[in-house]
């Protein structure tokens, strides 16, 4: 399987668009060294799919972020990225993982979508977590706000180091409204023959093929998908300037040094007393 890629295509006759995307070494970078159970691993992977399929389809220039967040035992989840497929993510966990669906996991809350493109004016759509799947929850969310029929299909190995998510996505085109239901419905029953083993382990040329192979899909070329923390030194010290010196100092004389750990990447910053007051003259 060819990692880490998006691929769009059409279909020649048919008014429906779709996506595919597999990611395994951006997914793995992701959730290394960070602990998480694998209900966690799996919702996250789930969540990297998802935006990673948005950003293609809402058809943007700047960055989005996708959270869940509610009162269950996952406080938080998101995924930041840009239309580039630059992605980093994270979960904050607040109690014992004793389930594996998104009601379970995060309980009563919902989805946020962030936009915010180079030029014009922020988005930002909230969906209720009515559903026990994140793809049910997007797919609820396109019925609401583009009025468009949508369906996703996602596929999540958790296992460490070799961990790998893919996700497949269905769209109708708004241009002759009846053809076009006609049309997504041939699609999605094919599309629903898809197993996990499939989506996982085959590349996407063979994937597309043997599901649409009499439907001739134009694929075009695929898109990059890669993470990206974008910490560095530079913006952690513009963090600390917020905290202030005096403060900053104190902690020095407690512990020696001032640490800051990225939550994202966990890469550390480690500033003794020089550095910091280098900061502030």
């Amino acid at each position: 399987m060819q990692q880490d890629l998006l691929h769009r295509y059409l279909f020649n006759e048919l008014d429906v668009r779709g996506e595919l995307v597999q990611i395994e070494s951006a997914y793995n970078e992701m959730i290394a060294d960070h602990n998480y159970p694998d209900p966690v691993k799996a919702l996250l992977g789930e969540l990297l799919v998802a935006t990673c399929l948005l950003t293609a389809t809402l058809k943007f220039e700047g960055e989005i972020a996708v959270q869940l967040q509610g009162d269950g035992p996952v406080k938080y989840a998101v995924i930041n990225g840009d239309d580039k497929q630059n992605m980093r993510g994270i979960a904050r966990l607040q109690s014992e993982i004793t389930g594996t669906t998104v009601k379970e996991l995060i309980g009563q809350g919902y989805m946020v979508i962030t936009i915010t493109p180079e030029k014009g004016e922020r988005y930002q759509g909230i969906v209720p977590l009515e559903h026990d799947t994140l793809s049910e929850c997007i797919e609820s969310y396109f019925e609401q706000s583009e009025q468009l029929k949508t369906r996703l299909w996602f596929a999540t190995d958790t296992t460490e180091g070799s961990a790998k998510a893919c996700g497949l996505f269905l769209q109708v085109l708004p241009v002759d409204k009846q053809k076009s239901i006609e049309d997504f419905a041939h699609l999605e029953a094919l599309s629903n023959t898809i197993k996990n083993e499939e989506l996982l382990h085959l590349d996407a040329n063979t994937v597309l093929t043997r599901l649409y192979h009499e439907d001739n899909p134009r694929v075009f070329e695929p898109q990059a998908i890669k993470f990206k923390c974008g910490c560095s030194r530079d913006k952690t010290i513009t963090a600390l300037v917020n905290i202030g010196q005096e403060e900053l100092l104190k902690d020095v004389a407690e512990k020696g040094t001032v640490n800051i750990n990225c939550h994202y990447c966990l890469k550390e910053y480690v500033f003794n007393e020089q550095d910091i007051k280098s900061i502030f003259n």
